[in-house]
């Protein structure tokens, strides 16, 4: 029988390495549940496994996207269901912080398979927030009372999702867990701890040439790139584009990546089945691969 580790935590928290010590013991793969990871050439910003840790464990979801091109939850939710099902070996680990990659997954989320329509979304914007949200409450009424009405992502994606099906997304939204036994590890440690953590991850980043990394992905794809506006990456673009130093863009990423893992903490706190521990215990990779050993034993069929 398939069984599923997930190891998942706000950013910094040292998920990657201690789910490939844990591989390594187990013989296992590592499925990445990172929503920029998925992104060829996207390496140094990200915190991508590098060659050396992929040669240790096979590594999937990494480089499989086009930083042209858009990788929606309904593909990656897709490919790691197949994958799952067919890679031959148990468990696996699924790790990562993109807490809806992680929820499609353990859940088993129905979503719309729907692209994105840039021209529909584009007249849709022409019309106002105020306006859209009044049509949604009219085509999908159910949708609406989950939406809060100055949201205009999940507006424009309900509307969306209804003009191009013809069905409310309301209608097709729900979950359909899987069948196989999965257990959630959860890494957290002290706020000041974890601001230590990512000072010193963003000085690596920088020591190991994230700046020549933007500059050449904004050189190869463009300034306005979508991805180059995301945490890392929009502070060095800024600093390339002198309008901020090199001193700043550093605080104004360590600021910006500490006001996301407050925002990762609050949405894996939500979810009880995840089994948390401290990520600054020094005994912590033998204390989670005990935990693995009797998940692993009580699942046994």
């Amino acid at each position: 029988m398939t069984k599923l580790i997930v190891i998942c935590g706000a950013t910094a928290t040292g998920k990657s390495g201690l789910a490939l010590a844990l591989a390594m013991r187990l013989g296992s793969v590592i499925l990445s549940a990172d929503s920029r990871q998925v992104y060829r050439e996207f390496d140094i910003g990200t915190a991508k496994p590098t060659v050396a840790e992929q040669k240790l464990v096979p590594h999937y979801l990494i480089d499989i996207c086009d930083p042209a091109d858009m990788m929606t939850l309904a593909d990656y939710q897709q490919q790691t269901q197949a994958l799952i099902a067919s890679v031959g070996v148990t468990p696996l680990f699924l790790v990562g912080g993109t807490g809806l990659y992680i929820r499609s997954i353990v859940q088993g989320m129905k979503i719309p398979r729907v692209a994105p329509q840039i021209e529909l979304r584009s007249q849709l914007e022409s019309l106002g927030q105020p306006q859209l949200y009044a049509m949604l409450q009219q085509v999908d009424p159910v949708a609406a009372q989950k939406i809060h009405g100055n949201d205009l992502v999940r507006t424009l994606r309900a509307l969306e999702v209804y003009y191009v099906t013809g069905y409310p997304i309301s209608e097709q939204q729900g979950e359909n867990p899987p069948n196989y036994p999965i257990l959630q590890i959860g890494l957290d440690c002290d706020v000041e701890k974890l601001l230590a953590r990512i000072q010193q991850r963003t000085e690596q980043m920088i020591a190991n040439g994230l700046v020549a990394e933007v500059e050449y992905l904004s050189q190869k794809y463009g300034v306005d790139l979508s991805l180059l506006n995301t945490l890392g990456y929009q502070e060095i673009k800024q600093y390339l584009a002198g309008d901020i130093s090199l001193d700043e863009a550093k605080e104004l990423t360590i600021l910006h990546t500490r006001q996301f893992a407050k925002r990762q903490r609050t949405w894996f706190r939500a979810y009880p089945q995840i089994e948390w521990f401290d990520a600054d215990d020094p005994n912590l990779l033998e204390k989670v691969w005990h935990r693995i050993n009797e998940f692993i034993n009580c699942t046994i069929s």
